[in-house]
């Protein structure tokens, strides 16, 4: 445990991982009641919502009503995620947003068809583009993505050579302008550092096969100190291969975890566990956290 680093930072992203997936509608009021929730537990970023189209994406349909009628706390950053060049004005026009972009690509030719309709010499040349229109709007460009780096249902094991190769093109890209297991996470983590020795690596993990916190524990094995993840585990890709699709690793299972392991998150674990509650009321149906079921230790010890 001596590489796990003594601190982590967590990105929230239930609010738009999960809304964009169930069934019906979120009525706007409940997706802001969340947020705003959410940034009462000392999370200092939370993605709030997406903008996509709404005809692909309904659940996303209200996000520009939904950043209007945010109550938006002091030292919290409310980000959205977009996919193309119209998404990302659509993002800057609220005027209430953190648009630092993120440079992406994938490493799943088959999930980006499915995903974005791209094959990657065409995202590539999108990515140009849009580095182009970051750079007229003075937009820090936060971080390179790499998606399906551990597997995916379309292409099976995607290799580990292909990710540092991916990794190559980001970071050549900035200079120019989730078959996930613990195994996977410790191969790729530890081949990208290996090549790009300066890079922080963050981690997007979804917890299709029940592997999400393990896999976290992996990264946290590599010195991974940067985490997304979702409140109860809220969430899915609409463009996955099979309904049901699991979200990201649970935000306040992944808490729990790395306050017994003794690593600061500062977040208020018993603020984080009521979230997630509100989060299975306002969607109507079981969300698979762990801890919001358990609870922390803390009352516990306190009891003993």
């Amino acid at each position: 445990m001596s590489d796990m680093p003594a601190r982590i930072s967590i990105t929230e992203e239930g609010p738009r991982e999960g809304f964009q997936i169930e069934k019906g509608q979120i009525p706007t009021a409940r997706k802001i009641e969340l947020i705003e929730a959410l940034a009462e537990t000392g999370l200092h970023e939370i993605q709030i919502v997406s903008f996509v189209n709404p005809k692909l994406v309904p659940g996303m349909a209200d996000a520009e009503q939904v950043v209007a009628g945010l109550a938006q706390r002091p030292r919290v950053a409310y980000t959205a995620l977009w996919l193309n060049d119209k998404g990302f004005e659509r993002a800057l026009a609220t005027g209430k947003l953190d648009t630092r972009a993120t440079i992406s690509l994938s490493a799943s030719a088959a999930f980006l068809r499915r995903n974005q309709n791209r094959s990657p010499e065409e995202l590539i040349e999108a990515q140009h583009r849009s580095l182009e229109l970051y750079v007229r709007h003075g937009t820090q460009i936060e971080q390179g993505l790499i998606a399906a780096a551990f597997g995916c249902n379309f292409e099976r094991d995607i290799p580990v050579a292909r990710v540092v190769e991916l990794a190559d093109q980001l970071v050549a890209l900035a200079a120019a302008h989730a078959w996930a297991t613990p195994g996977a996470v410790r191969r790729v983590v530890g081949a990208v550092r290996d090549r790009h020795p300066d890079i922080e690596v963050a981690l997007h993990l979804h917890d299709t096969r029940g592997m999400g916190i393990a896999n976290a524990y992996a990264g946290l094995e590599m010195g991974v100190a940067h985490f997304d993840s979702a409140v109860a585990g809220l969430g899915g890709c609409p463009f996955a291969e099979h309904e049901g699709a699991a979200g990201n690793v649970c935000t306040e299972d992944l808490v729990f975890m790395c306050q017994e392991l003794g690593i600061e998150t500062g977040i208020d674990l018993e603020r984080l566990i009521a979230c997630a509650r509100l989060a299975e009321e306002i969607v109507g149906h079981p969300l698979p956290g762990s801890v919001k079921q358990g609870g922390s230790l803390a009352r516990l010890r306190a009891a003993a």
